[in-house]
């Protein structure tokens, strides 16, 4: 009997020991979660792209004849207005072939004048007398220019005088020729045809002239845009080719993001969207819209390229960057709209998000959902307005599970 009491106390002992250690286990803390209510709201679709800058417009200043630099007048960074002066080519032959030219204009011109007041036999006199002086001229020299040649050749006399001299022949010697052909002219032909003659040399000297004063007009260099200068790859004293560019001017007042889009996004772009541009290094922002949309795609990329045009005040944005673009293509009113946060990941892929009614209850909810803005996003179905969802603390929360809203 004595045993058998011991073991049934014991079992009573241990059955009640065991019996409040189980009623002193605490119940299932309920998690704590933070909630947003759904409400009504406008939302942009944005279609967004990644692209490089470029200058909205980008001129090579390029010299039209082939001579030295002598000086230039701007350095890379400087800023230039359009027609300014850049940059001046050596010109001293030019300048020497335009006042000879001229000097031919001043002896046609007169030469006509003459024609046209005097009678043929005064006329042929004048003529034969202008003639002798301009050869006497012109002998003299040729004669001094072989001198200075001779000269030169010995090592006694600089080849400035001798180019000089050479100026000064040049222009007897076309006197001289002017003048043969005036006398010949006279000799020849009645004073209807002289006069004719004459009018045609005023007309080729002219001609002669425009030409050598546009000769002397390329050698100052002017920028055609305004803009900043983003090369120069001479210096003063070297050789300007024509046909190669002597400067590049940019003009950076604006820029253009040349982006990159999906194809399945790009049908809803349109020119005048408005869009965004982020310099991806600094994080920069500027606002423009859209100027140009592709009609093609991209074979490789399977992309389309859409030109985003955007003020650049400060010039802070450089060309040849990288940029984000978001594009605005549609603004959707009264939308669902919620937080980005309350988004978790549902079966097969899908989206879910957990609301918590007014028993703080948290119930699964499978949503679709639209178009994304920013941390905003569009709910097409699964979810109405007024319903409150998790938007923290929701992870490793199970369906009608019992939460604490904070």
């Amino acid at each position: 009997m004595s045993k058998s009491f011991s073991a049934l106390m014991a079992a009573c002992l241990l059955a009640t020991f065991g019996c409040s250690k189980k009623e002193e286990e605490p119940a299932a803390e309920a998690p704590p979660v933070q909630v947003a209510t759904l409400a009504r709201q406008d939302i942009h679709r944005i279609v967004a792209g990644d692209g490089v800058l470029f200058a909205v417009n980008q001129a090579s200043v390029v010299p039209n004849i082939s001579k030295s630099v002598q000086r230039f007048l701007v350095n890379r960074g400087d800023r230039v207005k359009a027609a300014q002066l850049v940059a001046v080519l050596e010109h001293a032959d030019l300048t020497a072939a335009a006042a000879a030219a001229k000097g031919q204009l001043d002896q046609a011109e007169a030469n006509y004048r003459a024609t046209t007041s005097a009678t043929v036999p005064e006329a042929v006199t004048k003529a034969r007398t202008d003639e002798q002086a301009a050869r006497q001229q012109a002998d003299a020299a040729q004669k001094a220019l072989e001198s200075r040649e001779k000269l030169y050749q010995d090592g006694a006399l600089a080849r400035k005088l001798v180019d000089d001299q050479r100026v000064v022949y040049a222009q007897a010697k076309a006197q001289l020729e002017t003048a043969q052909e005036h006398l010949r002219a006279l000799e020849s032909v009645g004073q209807e045809e002289q006069v004719k003659t004459a009018a045609a040399q005023v007309e080729s000297a002219k001609a002669q002239l425009q030409v050598a004063q546009a000769q002397l007009a390329y050698a100052e260099i002017h920028s055609p845009i305004d803009g900043v200068i983003s090369d120069r790859p001479l210096y003063a004293g070297e050789m300007a080719v024509a046909g190669t560019p002597l400067l590049t001017v940019m003009d950076i007042s604006r820029v253009v993001a040349r982006v990159n889009v999906p194809q399945a996004e790009a049908a809803s772009i349109k020119v005048g969207n408005p869009a965004t541009i982020v310099h991806v290094e600094s994080g920069l922002e500027a606002h423009g819209r859209v100027t140009v949309v592709s009609p093609a795609t991209d074979a490789a990329s399977t992309t389309v390229q859409v030109w985003i045009q955007a003020e650049n005040p400060g010039y802070t944005m450089k060309p040849g960057t990288s940029v984000r673009a978001a594009i605005v293509t549609e603004l959707i009113r009264d939308a669902v709209v919620a937080p980005a946060a309350a988004i978790l990941p549902g079966k097969e892929g899908g989206n879910s998000l957990l609301t918590v009614g007014a028993d703080s209850v948290a119930h699964l909810a499978a949503v679709e959902l639209g178009v994304r803005e920013g941390d905003r996003v569009q709910i097409v179905s699964g979810a109405e307005p007024g319903q409150r969802v998790v938007i923290s603390g929701g992870l490793g929360v199970d369906d009608k599970s019992k939460v604490k809203v904070q």
